[in-house]
């Protein structure tokens, strides 16, 4: 009985030693051929070069419109003037042009926020100690004939037309022609006036003060002269 038992204890394993030298296979080796050595090309460097071997650049919808934009204009100037831009030199200047823009949305927020008008930020602002601030009082309320004389003593003549063109805004407001209001533009006065001859002497002296005084143009006694006779013919003008 326990011969029976043995027995059927080794026949596992006698019938996978069968099947395991069966299944080998015998490998054969070729000694015939000859084998053959090879080494790169000298200039593979060169030859793969370029954007479409570079494997570091985005491209395509994975770059944003700015960075797009800088390698558009970038490669046209390259293949003009023969010069190449790297993928670092366009990130620096991409990253310049981010931190430009960010100082320019907080000066015109900082503008925004100390009720800066708008138009102001984009013009000259003067300064003179002779100056009115028209924010705080009436044109009407103001003595410009005496602003004008100090302003004429001190040969500050860029400054006088600033007052004859006040002293102009004052008769107009006076006489009801027009609604003075400091946050008004010229070209808001000019479409005030009704009377034609009257219109178009106004648009040219107000080009003219806006040229001087926005402008920062200084003007000496003789050209004051001139522009004095062009208000003198538009002070004609307005009903007395």
């Amino acid at each position: 009985m326990r011969r029976i038992i043995c027995l059927l204890f080794l026949i596992p394993f006698f019938g996978l030693g069968h099947f395991q030298q069966k299944d080998s296979i015998q490998l054969q080796y070729d000694s015939d051929s000859k084998l053959e050595t090879r080494s790169f090309e000298q200039d593979l460097t060169e030859k793969y070069q370029g954007d479409e071997f570079d494997y570091e650049i985005k491209t395509g919808e994975s770059q944003n419109l700015l960075l797009r934009f800088l390698r558009w204009l970038f490669n046209g100037l390259g293949d003009i003037f023969g010069f190449d831009v790297s993928p670092e030199t366009l990130k620096v200047i991409q990253y310049f042009i981010y931190v430009l823009m960010g100082l320019l949305v907080i000066y015109l927020l900082a503008r925004f926020l100390t009720n800066e008008r708008f138009n102001s930020i984009f013009t000259k602002k003067a300064t003179s100690i002779l100056d009115v601030d028209l924010s705080e009082q009436h044109i009407e309320s103001l003595d410009l004939d005496t602003l004008l004389r100090d302003a004429l003593g001190q040969k500050d003549y860029r400054l006088a037309v600033r007052y004859q063109f006040l002293k102009v805004l004052k008769r107009l407001s006076q006489k009801e022609l027009i609604e003075w209001h400091f946050e008004k533009t010229n070209a808001d006065y000019q479409k005030e006036l009704k009377e034609n001859k009257l219109k178009t002497k106004f648009k040219e002296v107000s080009y003219l003060y806006e040229h001087i005084w926005y402008g920062e143009k200084a003007i000496n006694s003789s050209q004051y002269k001139q522009t004095d006779d062009r208000f003198n013919a538009l002070n004609i003008l307005i009903p007395q």
